[in-house]
């Protein structure tokens, strides 16, 4: 029987990688031939990282009976496929808050842990196995860990992400600067996506206070090439979040390089949200709120309506 190891919808580097690294480590050292797969399309990012470590795109899932289940990069049951709870579900490896909402047929092996990426969790997991990572599933963590801290820049990076990317990055005669700035100008491209895939491109659900958004992140180092869609954006917003079952989405582009995010505010119940949640005065369609960087740790704890 095959593992099949999966993050979230909406792939991004960590949960497109994550997966490969995990069944390289499953498959190796644990006597449990695993692959990877994925719940959608991968970012522009995620697909640079892929071709530029010798790695074809992942299937995606087509089904999950008769394999054992591994979860990475998620515990949220809106982010996974239907019937999870169904599934042969063994193992979930994450670093967000643990949402609830999943049942297992059988205790599980669940590790979360308050790290910046899910691929230095699942090096420490490895132990003195983690030294066996070929060049390829190295680069493949080096690549998450800097796209989830945004080279460090996120407040949620630690000294754990932090020593482990620079230790890779010195056993693949990788400079970490030149390599994040090839990384974030993949992700900076977007201009094949249409107004719906931005807004979905790298999204997460979630309720507050009986209201239900998606809230949509797009970090860059050209934040005028998404802002310059600002308008069309917005008249996107409510076609999305009708067939997303959602009462708003939320979008903030984040620019990685002045390390703040603008927030596009289309009605008053977004100006109410960006006003409550961030102390922000709101004046016009958009606003900008420095020092935000973190869906996880500065966005979705301060919503509120």
């Amino acid at each position: 029987m095959t593992t099949l190891v999966f993050g979230h919808k909406s792939p991004d580097t960590d949960s497109t990688g994550s997966p490969l690294i995990w069944a390289w480590y499953l498959s190796t050292h644990r006597d449990t031939p695993a692959e990877a797969r994925l719940l959608g399309k991968p970012n522009t990012e995620a697909a640079f990282v892929l071709q530029r470590w010798g790695f074809d795109e992942p299937p995606l899932l087509e089904g999950m009976d008769g394999h054992d289940i591994v979860i990475v990069d998620t515990n949220n049951p809106t982010e996974l496929p239907e019937g999870i709870n169904d599934a042969s579900l063994v193992q979930i490896i994450d670093h967000h808050k643990l949402t609830g909402g999943i049942e297992t047929k059988a205790p599980i092996d669940i590790t979360i842990k308050p790290l910046a990426c899910t691929a230095t969790i699942m090096h420490n997991l490895m132990g003195p196995n983690g030294d066996d990572m070929p060049e390829g599933i190295k680069g493949l963590a080096l690549s998450c860990i800097l796209s989830d801290t945004l080279e460090f820049r996120s407040p949620t990076t630690t000294g754990q992400d932090r020593e482990l990317a620079e230790k890779l990055a010195a056993e693949l005669g990788v400079s970490i600067p030149d390599y994040a700035a090839e990384m974030f100008a993949a992700k900076s491209d977007v201009s094949a996506f249409s107004d719906a895939e931005l807004l979905r491109m790298d999204s997460k659900e979630y309720e507050v206070d009986g209201t239900s958004f998606r809230v949509s992140v797009l970090e860059t180092t050209s934040p005028e090439t998404v802002l310059s869609r600002k308008a069309s954006l917005m008249e996107t917003m409510p076609a999305v979040a009708t067939e997303d079952g959602v009462d708003q989405v939320l979008l903030f582009v984040v620019d990685i390089l002045k390390e703040e995010a603008t927030m596009l505010v289309p009605n008053d119940l977004v100006k109410i949200v960006a006003e409550k949640s961030f102390g922000a005065t709101v004046s016009g369609d958009s606003v900008v709120l420095p020092g935000v960087m973190s869906r996880k740790k500065q966005i979705i704890p301060a919503l509120k309506v």
